[in-house]
């Protein structure tokens, strides 16, 4: 079934459905003067755009926490990282939370990334738990070493989240593959 707090179309279907039933009886609500029942179309139109727009779901929220940690990356900005990674984190290669901060520190002072292009292939949630996987388009910075090497990189990621406190945080990103060839964090110099 269809999310009504993730997207407005399955509202303004009825929306629709209540507008084709008043046009249905016009006539007979002419006749008897009854004009507000063509409200009610409009109306369920608003609330379908204003539930969409006001109430966030999980996965929103997890579609946000992606995009802002592809946005960090991006701007090479490893104190925006930070808030997004739970205290628990623990992944192939960093052993804490600490260990993915410093790496950050260490690897983003360079020009490395103009651009992060992210899009979502799956998310399974299991509330407090979430997986997430996504693919990121890694446009290199003309001013980086990297981009002397490759242009372009598109990297696979599978990450773990967990709600705290309403916020879903990472607890485990891991490279799953690079430019479609299996790669992990190693790769990430």
């Amino acid at each position: 079934m269809l999310n009504i707090f993730e997207q407005p179309w399955t509202l303004l279907a009825v929306a629709a459905l209540a507008l084709l039933t008043l046009l249905a009886f016009h006539g007979y609500l002419f006749y008897k003067r009854i004009y507000w029942p063509w409200l009610i179309p409009f109306l369920i139109a608003a609330l379908a755009f204003g539930l969409d727009r006001l109430v966030e779901t999980d996965r929103e929220k997890i579609q946000t926490a992606v995009a802002k940690i592809a946005k960090a990356a991006e701007q090479e900005n490893p104190d925006a990282v930070e808030p997004l990674i739970s205290e628990n984190y623990s992944d192939s290669f960093h052993k804490s939370k600490k260990h993915l901060i410093n790496r950050c520190k260490i690897v983003l002072t360079d020009p490395l990334i103009e651009k992060n292009i992210p899009r979502i292939v799956s998310i399974n949630i299991n509330s407090p738990l979430a997986s997430v996987v996504f693919t990121v388009r890694v446009l290199a910075d003309p001013r980086g070493y990297v981009y002397e090497l490759k242009k372009e990189l598109f990297v696979r990621v599978e990450a773990n989240l967990e709600k705290q406190q309403g916020t879903w945080l990472f607890t485990k990103i891991e490279i799953t593959q690079i430019d479609l060839q299996p790669a992990d964090w190693r790769q990430i110099q």
